[in-house]
């Protein structure tokens, strides 16, 4: 399967999130494609830094506003959208508890706004999910078909329900208003502008590893994820965005490693002399996660090319740098 480009040079698209981790790396692509960019971020968990590099270009621009209290008043969102990719919303585990309120408000509120602005514009809506769509699940490999496992009160409750809502919202409007809309299920990514503090494991054991500190697994160490270089990942959205698919598609890679192997091999590849610690593990957190990736080959063409070993690497230089 092979999908042609659809958006690039004369396309205006709006980004939401547009300064955190993976969505900074999507405006780039974008921008590189020749689309004009307009990233909206309050920078509750974003950064200014990690789109600084672009704040001279005339094909950018970087608005600061909660989305969730809709779009403002702005030049640059008056203008019609052909694209509107909804990325915002805090994502890390030690966000569930700080910011529970602000994540449950930007995965429903603000997606409704959005979704109300891509009809008014006839713009393709691309909502960024996740895997936490499936909870702990019972199925493994999850197939977008899975319904999920997940404990709707419970501390993570915030996020998965959220993203759910806008799964659910997204399709409400693509069968009652025509919109044109997509749904990614995102998997565990990692690379250059993850937070040092976000609390997930890869940032957490690199930090840990370079500072030559204990590196804290949670519970055991024997529950799995699948991790994926941010660089596969948006690629993967692009071929989504550009597709006429609906989704939800999942995407991501299917190397599944232990968090015990996980920290194991950073402090190899850190050359560290940290040693691996147990700690209790947070409630509701999933045994496993591997993404079934057959239907994004099928109709995406999608594969992932990053191998870990390079992905890490090239990781733990961002790190490095960071924190000299």
């Amino acid at each position: 399967m092979k999908v042609e480009q659809r958006f690039g040079p004369g396309h205006r698209v709006l980004v939401t999130g547009g300064a955190g981790f993976v969505p900074s790396h999507l405006v780039d692509a974008l921008i590189a494609r020749g689309c004009t960019v307009i990233a909206v971020d309050n920078f509750v968990t974003g950064s200014k830094e990690n789109v600084a590099h672009l704040l001279d270009a005339p094909t950018f621009t970087l608005v600061e506003a909660d989305i969730s209290d809709g779009l403002p008043d702005h030049p640059a969102l008056a203008e019609r959208f052909d694209a509107i990719l909804h990325m915002a919303s805090p994502a890390s585990p030690t966000d569930f508890e700080k910011l529970p309120v602000e994540i449950l408000r930007v995965g429903s509120v603000a997606t409704l706004h959005l979704l109300d602005r891509a009809v008014a514009d006839g713009a393709r809506f691309l909502l960024a999910s996740t895997s936490e769509a499936y909870g702990d699940p019972k199925e493994h490999p999850q197939r977008e078909t899975y319904w999920g496992n997940v404990n709707p009160i419970g501390i993570r409750s915030v996020y998965d329900e959220a993203k759910r809502f806008s799964e659910a919202a997204t399709m409400a409007y693509r069968r009652s208003r025509g919109l044109d809309t997509a749904i990614v299920r995102i998997f565990n990514t990692y690379g250059p502008r993850m937070r040092p503090d976000d609390g997930r494991a890869i940032p957490t054991f690199i930090s840990q590893a370079l500072r030559g500190e204990p590196i804290t697994v949670h519970g055991t160490g024997n529950q799995t994820r699948s991790i994926c270089y941010v660089a596969d990942l948006v690629r993967g959205i692009l071929l989504l965005l550009d597709s006429t698919e609906s989704g939800p598609v999942n995407c991501g890679t299917e190397h599944e490693v232990s968090m015990r192997e996980l920290a194991e091999t950073i402090v190899s590849l850190c050359a560290s002399s940290s040693e691996v610690t147990y700690v209790t593990r947070s409630a509701d957190d999933p045994e496993m996660r591997r993404p079934d990736l057959s239907l994004a080959r099928e109709v995406l063409g999608y594969e992932p090319t990053v191998t870990p070993e390079i992905g890490l690497r090239r990781t733990i230089d961002h790190f490095r740098e960071r924190l000299a």
